[in-house]
């Protein structure tokens, strides 16, 4: 699943009020698959009193980790720093399209030039050269 929409996801299920373990398990309930059982696990493993590092030992969801790791250890609200982070990611995914679609735009130029040069020659110059052609001979 996508980083992004699990970190908005989470926002969403923490701003229902729920807690922070609780609201990984319900996500990762609904997610399934690999990542929902390592937020199940985790929030099981923080509901059971593990400490915030033990419970994300081995896990791969390093945005959501860093981003809830600083309100679990201070007891901020974890909302900004959820919503701040998938913002980030975002931002990156579009900076990311936006120099991938520029990149593509100087890389076609060589080929649609080859492409449409002799079709420009053959349908434009040489019809008009063989008629200034014909005009001097004839």
């Amino acid at each position: 699943m996508d980083g992004v929409l699990l970190l908005d996801l989470l926002d969403v299920a923490i701003s229902t009020g729920v807690s922070l373990p609780r609201a990984l398990s319900a996500v990762g309930a609904a997610v399934g698959g690999a990542q929902g059982q390592e937020l199940a696990r985790g929030g099981s493993a923080l509901l059971l009193g593990a400490s915030w590092q033990s419970a994300w030992a081995g896990s791969d969801l390093t945005d959501l980790v860093e981003a809830l790791g600083p309100s679990w250890s201070t007891g901020t609200a974890p909302g900004p720093a959820l919503r701040g982070r998938a913002d980030q990611r975002r931002r990156d995914r579009r900076t990311r399209s936006r120099t991938a679609a520029g990149a593509l735009g100087v890389q076609l130029v060589l080929p649609l030039g080859l492409c449409f040069l002799p079709a420009f020659v053959l349908l434009g110059l040489v019809p008009m050269l063989l008629s200034l052609a014909g005009d001097l001979v004839g």
